[in-house]
C-alpha cells in the first residue's frame, strides 16, 4: 500500500470582499505566489486583515485583469466620436452625426486596453428615449469604470444632474469628461467651474476635452487609471510616453499604504509588511513598463535594493535627534523608503541600472524630510489612518521628483 501525499492546506483568506474578488481572479500560480508573500504578514487576523484591506488598490495594480468601460451621458454630446478615437478596426466606428439620437443600440469594440462600450443617449424621452435609457442604463451597470461625457457649450442643466445622480449612484468608478472644449476655447477656464459646481466636484476631477481632435485624451485616461487602478497595467503598455506619471500613481498608492502600515499596533522596526507592500509595487511597476517578472522576482528585488535595512538605520539616525513623535518618524521613513523603491524600479525596468545604496539613502532622507514637514500639521496626536494617508499624498504630490536627482555624478 502506497503512501498518498498529504493534501496541500488550504491558504486562510483575510475576509476581505475586495481582497476575495482579486483572489479569485488570479491564476494557481499568482495565488500560489501571493500566498508566499502574506506567509510573513503578523498572526494576528485583525492585523492581517487591515494590512490587507490597505493593500487592495495596490494588489489591483499588480493583478488588474482587463475591465470594461462604458461611455455614457446626454444625447448629442459627443460619446460615439470618443468611442470612435479608442476603436482599432475601422468596421467597428460608430456612426456619427450632428443630428441627436443617431446612436441607438449599445456598441463594443475591443480596445486593447479595455472593452469598450459606445451608449445611445441617456436622458431621451418618449416610447424610444426611454427603451434607449434603459440600454444606456444597462450597459452602465455592467461596466466596470464609467466615462460620463457632458457637452460644454450645453452645460449641464436639471436633467443632465439627475442622470449624473443616478449614474454616480451606481457606485462605480468613474471620470467626468467635458467635451467640445475647442469650440468655447475663451469661456473654457469658466465653463469648466460651473459644471464642476453644478456636479459637487473639485476642478481637475472635470476633464475637458475635444473628442474630434483627440485633445487631452491622455489626461482623460491617467483619470481613468486614478479611478480605478487595476487598468493602470494596460495603459502603460498602450502610452509609453506616460509609464513614469502612471508608476508615480502606484508609488503614492504604495507609499500611502506604508503610511497606514506605520500605524498598525506592530513593532515600529518591523518592516515585514512593508516588503509586501513595496513587492506588490514593484510587480505593478514591472507591468506597467511591460516587464514580465514574478511576484517572486519583485520579492528578490526589494531585499536586493536593501531598503529594510536602509528604513531601519533611517528610523534610528533619525530617532536619536528626539522631539519627534514615535507614529510620525514610523510613517515618514515607511512612505519614504518605498518612494524610493519605486524610483528604484523605475530605473531598473526603463534602463536596467541598479541604483546604487548612497543614492537610495539620499533620496529617502529627502523625502523623509519633506513629510515631516507635511506630517506636522497634524498635530502630535495620533491621527486616523484616512487622515495621515491623505497628508503622505498631498505632501507626496507637492514633492517633484527629478528623476536625475538621485543619480550619481
Amino acid at each position: 500500500m502506497t503512501d498518498e501525499p498529504a493534501a496541500e492546506t488550504q491558504p486562510s483568506i483575510p475576509e476581505s470582499r475586495g481582497f476575495r474578488e482579486i483572489w479569485d481572479a488570479l491564476t494557481p500560480e499568482e495565488q500560489a505566489s501571493l500566498t508566499s508573500l502574506m506567509k510573513g504578514l503578523p498572526g494576528k487576523p485583525q492585523i492581517s486583515r487591515s494590512l490587507v484591506q490597505l493593500a487592495e488598490n495596490q494588489l489591483k495594480l499588480a493583478f488588474g485583469r482587463k475591465h470594461c468601460v462604458a461611455i455614457v451621458g446626454p444625447a448629442n454630446v459627443g460619446k460615439s466620436t470618443l468611442y470612435n478615437q479608442f476603436v482599432r478596426v475601422p468596421a467597428e466606428r460608430a456612426d456619427v452625426s450632428p443630428l441627436p439620437g443617431t446612436t441607438r443600440e449599445n456598441q463594443e469594440t475591443d480596445a486593447g486596453l479595455f472593452a469598450l462600450v459606445d451608449t445611445p443617449g441617456a436622458d431621451a424621452v418618449g416610447e424610444v428615449g426611454e427603451r434607449e435609457r434603459k440600454l444606456a442604463l444597462e450597459a452602465a451597470a455592467k461596466a466596470d469604470i464609467l466615462i460620463i461625457v457632458f457637452d460644454a457649450i450645453q452645460g449641464v442643466k436639471q436633467t443632465e444632474l439627475e442622470l449624473y445622480t443616478q449614474l454616480k449612484a451606481l457606485r462605480k468608478p468613474h471620470v467626468v469628461a467635458l467635451n467640445k472644449i475647442d469650440l468655447v476655447r475663451k469661456e473654457k477656464k469658466a465653463i469648466v467651474e460651473q459644471t464642476a459646481g453644478s456636479l459637487q466636484l473639485k476642478v481637475e476631477q472635470v476633464i475637458p476635452i475635444a473628442a474630434r481632435s483627440g485633445e487631452n485624451l491622455n489626461q482623460l485616461l491617467a483619470a481613468v487609471a486614478m479611478a480605478e487602478p487595476s487598468i493602470v497595467a494596460a495603459l502603460g503598455a498602450a502610452l509609453p510616453q506616460y509609464r513614469w506619471q502612471l508608476a508615480w500613481r502606484s508609488i503614492v498608492s504604495a507609499a500611502t499604504i506604508s503610511a497606514g502600515v506605520a500605524l498598525t499596533p506592530l513593532p515600529v522596526i518591523d518592516f515585514v509588511p512593508l516588503i509586501a507592500t513595496q513587492s506588490l509595487m514593484v510587480l505593478s511597476i514591472a507591468r506597467i513598463y511591460n516587464y514580465r517578472i514574478t511576484l517572486e522576482r519583485a520579492r528578490e528585488l526589494v531585499a536586493a535594493f536593501g531598503v529594510g535595512f536602509l528604513g531601519r538605520t533611517l528610523f534610528y539616525e533619525l530617532s536619536k535627534l528626539g522631539g519627534i513623535p514615535g507614529w510620525v518618524l514610523a510613517a515618514a521613513v515607511a512612505s519614504s523608503t518605498t518612494v524610493a523603491m519605486g524610483y528604484a524600479a523605475v530605473r531598473w525596468f526603463e534602463k536596467g541600472e541598479k541604483l546604487s545604496s548612497d543614492a537610495l539613502k539620499k533620496l529617502s532622507g529627502q523625502v523623509t524630510q519633506s513629510l515631516l514637514q507635511g506630517l506636522r500639521n497634524l498635530g502630535s496626536r495620533k491621527p486616523a489612518r484616512k487622515a495621515l494617508q491623505a497628508q503622505i499624498e498631498k505632501s507626496l504630490e507637492e514633492i517633484e521628483i527629478d528623476r536625475s536627482q538621485a543619480e550619481e555624478e
